[in-house]
């Protein structure tokens, strides 16, 4: 248990951050020449989704008892 407990936290962390970069960091769209346009998608269904298997997954590794 304590391993599935320790793999449910890092899983946790690791969606909620990449969720997070997702929602917060610009990705580059198209770069031709000198000329860069880049797009900020924001919180959208799929980042959300990630973000609450983070908490979820984060709060069942907490949460979880020894047997």
């Amino acid at each position: 248990m304590k391993i599935l407990k320790l793999v449910l936290i890092i899983i946790g962390v690791l969606l909620i951050a990449f969720g997070l970069y997702n929602a917060f960091v610009p990705q580059e769209v198209v770069a031709i020449g000198p000329l860069e346009v880049s797009a900020k998608e924001g919180l959208n269904s799929q980042t959300l989704a990630m973000i609450g298997l983070g908490v979820l997954a984060l709060v069942a590794g907490a949460f979880m008892r020894k047997r």
